[in-house]
């Protein structure tokens, strides 16, 4: 598909987020459930460790990822806040431009605007059809820009696109700033690296558990992988790169699921990061599974000496 307008930011974009990302950040979708006094401090405590961003999720009807930016970033003072996704369904593309700029102007720097359009078994519900995901992406962004086109934004923001495929790569390549990977293992990033050249950010979500134990480790790590592996976007991405559907049955077969949660001691943990970066990975967010928000924290603080480090 040819873009239909030039990219709404620009190269200085794109390079100052990557300064400003680090190499490691967070993803967790434990805080859509954290009542908010409660995240404040894990907020505080997340960028006391040295973690560059907190990315979380949004589901239509669920936490608003606008407002839950601004919770995040006036608890804290330099961590970057990333919607990973602002969902699509979940708004209007012009009221998302407008909210965007507004968290961005808010706090400079310290946001990215991750967007794309969710899954239809999580959509269909909500009373809207889920159907041309690419399309939807596409109008969508038509809208953005020609709302920024009317009200520029005070102060830019990257826009990344949840993209998996090629023609969402694509897609995040032409008309955005780059693409934010969930639930990939290691060998995507280097798919999405290619495809979106070496000008455009990319951000790949990495689930982790910190347990040496392969038995306990791939125990946790399922019971992240069973319900992923019941949306078709994810199975028909795992197919696309090679795995079978022996694979991505009853949770996922231990090759899978090494492959999409890596797991073991902290130089382990840092040797997954050090391949994703090796990959092409601007910035590898570090979805810690286990043990509720306790279990974040401590894993996170366990890890930021190797991680970080790497």
């Amino acid at each position: 598909m040819p873009p239909a307008a030039e990219p709404p930011t620009t190269a200085t974009t794109v390079r100052t987020a990557r300064e400003r990302l680090g190499p490691v950040g967070v993803w967790s979708g434990i805080l859509l459930g954290t009542p908010v006094d409660e995240e404040r401090a894990a907020v505080r405590r997340i960028e006391a460790l040295g973690y560059g961003s907190l990315w979380s999720g949004e589901v239509v009807g669920g936490k608003d990822t606008f407002a839950h930016a601004a919770v995040v970033l006036s608890s804290s003072r330099s961590i970057v806040f990333g919607t990973g996704i602002a969902n699509l369904w979940a708004r209007h593309p012009a009221t998302m431009q407008g909210a965007a700029s507004v968290v961005a102007e808010a706090w400079p720097g310290r946001f990215v605007l991750g967007l794309g359009v969710s899954h239809a078994p999580l959509i269909d519900p909500t009373g809207q059809q889920y159907a041309q995901p690419l399309a939807k992406v596409a109008a969508a962004l038509d809208t953005m820009d020609r709302e920024a086109a009317h009200h520029p934004p005070p102060v830019p923001f990257p826009r990344v696109l949840a993209a998996l495929r090629p023609r969402m790569l694509a897609l995040a390549r032409d008309r955005a700033d780059g693409a934010h990977p969930y639930f990939v293992p290691p060998e995507h990033t280097s798919v999405a690296r290619q495809a979106l050249g070496p000008d455009r950010l990319l951000i790949p979500e990495q689930a982790v558990v910190l347990q040496t134990d392969p038995e306990v480790a791939r125990r946790v790590a399922r019971r992240h992988t069973t319900g992923y592996l019941t949306l078709p976007n994810y199975v028909n991405n795992l197919l696309h790169l090679g795995y079978t559907s022996e694979d991505v049955a009853d949770g996922g077969s231990d090759r899978l699921v090494d492959a999409l949660v890596a797991w073991g001691d902290e130089q382990a943990i840092a040797d997954r990061v050090a391949e994703l970066r090796q990959r092409g990975a601007d910035h590898v967010l570090l979805q810690p599974l286990g043990g509720g928000l306790d279990g974040l924290l401590d894993q996170l603080q366990a890890l930021a000496p190797a991680v970080l480090g790497a």
